[in-house]
């Protein structure tokens, strides 16, 4: 019965809930690396960018925010390392959404 309560829940239904309830899932925390990956790209792009304008200033800027961005990752990872991963199951009885079982 667990795992057909399990694929009820969507990803995209998985990270929604991870927004509103308590602790971090595994769907969302997918969804967190994809958006630092992505964020990394568009950094790296950045950098080169700079590199190619000569202006020290912008290279300053942009390695400023390479160190914010890389720190904030670094950080999530050690604090998912410390508390874990939430099941969505449980996310789902903390907000009172899970199905009830009227056999009970």
């Amino acid at each position: 019965m667990e795992k057909k309560q399990r694929s009820e829940v969507s990803s995209t239904e998985a990270v929604l809930l991870g927004a509103l309830a308590p602790g971090v899932n595994a769907p969302t925390w997918n969804t967190l690396k994809l958006a630092f990956l992505l964020l990394g790209l568009c950094l790296t792009f950045m950098l080169s960018i700079a590199f190619t304008s000569g202006q020290s200033m912008l290279l300053v800027h942009v390695g400023f925010l390479i160190v914010i961005a890389s720190s904030l990752f670094v950080l999530l990872n050690w604090f998912l390392a410390q508390t874990g991963l939430v099941p969505v199951e449980t996310q789902l009885q903390e907000l009172n959404l899970a199905p009830t079982d009227k056999t009970k």
